[in-house]
């Protein structure tokens, strides 16, 4: 039986009557109506509806009735767990019009709660008793999940996200432009962009860090706590837009990706696992394109030019036709010929034979998983290949370069034309070969359909995130897509602003994001936020290796100003990186509970004196959003600052010119090292005509040089440049620097050892 109680002031007797005699009618039944008069001033009736009541006649009809009804100050819906219907609580309690829900239940005053606005909602009996509780310990509430050992994932759990529906036109969505994946994340259409076209962007703020060690920086916790700050508690339009994480290192040494404490993503296990499928769509992408190529090898080498052409061009209905990616095939070798019957036996030659050099495939497989015994391998060696056989290997999926399409393009026709262009290999005459000329692009284009869309979710105090696209940062160019942050900064409005985060250090990750994102973009950022940690700088001072499992030495848990200081050389140069670009930088030094007020002093007065428009500390890892407030008020004043940005080079330099200019003015290297192999490289791509293309240098993060070992800022060394490769349809040029592993290994110990799923609760347990 479903029951009502009604708070009420100023019902007259005439009126109830009407209301008991209209719910009577409404489910044709006897309805139980008790009426109570308390001491306390307040009217209060008991309404309870038949176990036969369904949810629509409880929802649309009862509690609108109530909604609707300006006699009724308030009321509470309780639901049986008897009821002979299918009823959806959550429906019915968010069908309480907020104003009226006295029970605190619906997602709008749930949701206020969990952000601390407790000015604007009601608190229910049993929170508000919680609270007293914790009041009268003198503590603060953080202090006490900290002291109990409260992991990520447990805080991730203690919140209970708003429906993404509701946040998503909360921020300005329609419906039409929103699908839902469940109820905490949901895949935004490209037609929202488009409907926004005219509005004016928000202020572009990019998160990077100093040269990153085994210790941490947090910047992706930064990121959540920022864009918490300048929401929840500047009350501005705020997005946060971030990679989607690799199954990789999650199920291998790092972790996942979602932030951590009280600045994270949620549901933090949504977020690093699986998401919605758009690595799973780039990882049947890219496999299908490796299939294409080995199977047109292998059927040019074992059929004549006419076998080909018949198969290629089949007789469908008594006729042959081209397909519309052959036609493009036929117009790229300079064939305007539309009627299959009519090419010679030269232009029919030249029209199935790709040629592809097998020594010249630089197109790998992928999977989304560290797996070191695929970074070589056999392939074809089966009797049914007859002897075309040759080595080859796996790359990590997000590696691929169709992410990298993925976080560059500006659209699904763009997409289309970015996959089409992309070089597989060289043909024996030493033209370039692309998934155009394979035939694949359109089904390439089909099977990202979906992932070309940004993820919808949010954070611990319900700011709205982006979460789309992720390529690694030391071999890719290591952001988030350019669709994900042009749609954010319109939502946001021109006083609003969007967070991005830049994979790694400053002289990876953000290097990439000026030079490579907002070259295609055309966005220009407004603030650089650079964190650090007292601790990772004591490393890069020449403070001791710290092992996994082994108490941290004293000189990262005692105050060492002069390792301190030593270390924060780091600090300077990635904040004169930022500067060279002309943006502003804030410096986010990340609070540990061991850093002194003298340490943290000293690296925010080196900060500035390297240059830093300002440096704050920051807690917000403990605090949330309250904990990066300092931080979002610096943000907000650096980015009325004035800025002139630039491209640190021109892309028409010669691709060696471009490769130094980088090596010597972000690394610090003395100069450059091309090993033959990158030497033909360059020779051969700038003759295919792709010189022209932006850099994307594929280093170690661990280290500004070649050498992880080396930290500080490195001085004295040549970069060695072993091979330069083309990711064309992405758009850019990667040279390969030292021993650059594009498929990452697992550790000993992975993190899969902590990772199980609890077969009642069905909770993902493990995840940090």
């Amino acid at each position: 039986m479903c029951s009502f109680l009604l708070k009420r002031m100023d019902w007259n007797e005439s009126e109830q009557i009407i209301f008991y005699i209209f719910l009577s009618m409404s489910f044709k039944t006897k309805i139980t109506f008790e009426y109570s008069h308390l001491q306390i001033g307040i009217d209060a009736n008991h309404i309870k509806l038949p176990n036969t009541a369904t949810e629509a006649e409880v929802s649309d009809l009862c509690i609108t009735a109530l909604n609707e009804n300006p006699a009724v100050h308030g009321f509470i819906v309780q639901l049986p767990l008897d009821s002979n219907k299918p009823i959806n609580t959550e429906k019915i309690t968010n069908a309480v019009a907020p104003e009226k829900d006295v029970d605190g239940l619906s997602s709008i005053n749930a949701g206020k709660l969990s952000r601390g606005d407790l000015g604007d909602c009601f608190i229910p009996c049993t929170p508000k008793g919680c609270m007293e509780l914790i009041r009268q310990t003198g503590k603060e509430l953080t202090y006490l999940l900290k002291t109990n050992g409260s992991s990520d994932i447990e805080i991730s759990r203690s919140y209970m996200p708003k429906p993404i529906g509701q946040l998503a036109k909360e921020i300005g969505l329609i419906s039409e432009e929103v699908e839902l994946y469940g109820q905490t994340k949901a895949k935004v259409l490209l037609s929202a962009l488009k409907r926004l076209k005219d509005k004016p962007d928000g202020k572009y703020v990019v998160v990077t860090g100093i040269t990153p060690t085994p210790l941490g920086e947090g910047k992706s916790t930064t990121t959540m706590g920022l864009a918490q700050a300048l929401g929840a508690h500047l009350h501005q339009n705020v997005f946060a837009c971030v990679r989607q994480p690799s199954q990789g290192p999650t199920f291998g040494i790092k972790g996942g990706a979602a932030g951590g404490g009280y600045s994270q993503v949620i549901p933090m296990e949504e977020f690093n696992l699986h998401l919605t499928g758009d690595i799973h769509a780039i990882t049947a992408a890219s496999n299908l394109v490796a299939a294409a190529i080995d199977a047109r090898i292998f059927h040019e080498l074992t059929q004549t030019d006419q076998a080909l052409y018949t198969r290629l061009v089949p007789l469908i209905n008594g006729i042959r036709q081209f397909s519309d990616i052959q036609i493009r095939r036929l117009q790229k070798l300079g064939i305007r010929k539309m009627e299959p019957t009519t090419l010679t036996e030269e232009e029919m030659h030249k029209f199935v034979r790709l040629d592809i050099d097998p020594t010249t495939i630089t197109w790998q497989r992928v999977l989304d998983t560290n797996d070191r015994f695929l970074r070589s391998i056999t392939i074809g060696q089966s009797p049914t290949e007859k002897g075309f056989s040759r080595t080859a290997q796996f790359d990590i999926t997000v590696a691929s370069e169709i992410m990298a399409v993925l976080a560059l393009t500006d659209g699904l026709e763009d997409m289309r034309r970015r996959l089409g262009r992309m070089v597989v290999a060289s043909s024996k005459t030493g033209e370039p070969v692309t998934t155009d000329d394979l035939g694949v692009t359109g089904a390439l284009t089909v099977l990202m359909k979906d992932a070309i869309k940004p993820n919808l979710m949010q954070t611990l105090e319900g700011t709205p995130v982006f979460v789309h696209a992720g390529p690694f940062a030391n071999i890719a160019h290591g952001n988030s897509s350019v669709l994900a942050d042009k749609i954010a900064l319109k939502l946001v409005g021109q006083e609003g602003f969007v967070v991005t985060e830049a994979g790694f250090g400053a002289d990876i990750g953000m290097e990439k994001f000026f030079n490579i994102k907002c070259r295609y973009s055309g966005l220009q950022p407004h603030v650089v936020v650079l964190v650090a940690t007292v601790r990772a700088l004591k490393m890069h001072g020449g403070g001791p290796t710290v092992s996994a499992g082994v108490p941290l030495p004293k000189e990262y848990t005692e105050e060492n100003l002069q390792l301190l200081a030593n270390g924060c050389s780091n600090l300077s140069k990635q904040i004169q990186n930022a500067r060279i670009f002309g943006i502003p930088v804030v410096v986010a030094v990340n609070v540990f509970k061991t850093d002194t007020e003298a340490e943290l002093d000293l690296v925010a007065q080196m900060a500035k004196e390297a240059g830093a428009f300002n440096a704050v500390k920051c807690t917000h890892w403990a605090e949330g959003g309250k904990g990066a407030l300092a931080l979002a008020q610096a943000v907000q004043r650096a980015s009325q600052a004035p800025s002139h940005f630039k491209f640190l080079y021109n892309v028409e330099l010669p691709v060696m010119d471009k490769i130094r200019i980088i090596a010597q003015q972000i690394y610090g290297a003395d100069d450059i090292e091309l090993f033959p192999e990158a030497e033909q490289k360059i020779i051969l791509y700038t003759k295919q005509g792709f010189g022209n293309l932006p850099i994307c240098m594929a280093k170690t993060h661990l280290s500004l040089s070649h050498d992880p070992e080396r930290k500080g800022v490195p001085k004295g060394f040549v970069l060695p440049i072993r091979d330069v490769r083309a990711s064309v349809g992405a758009g850019f040029l990667y040279p390969l620097i030292g021993t650059m592993s594009t498929m990452p290994g697992l550790p000993t110990r992975p993190c899969f050892y902590d990772i199980d799923l609890d077969p009642v609760t069905e909770e993902v347990n493990g995840l940090f």
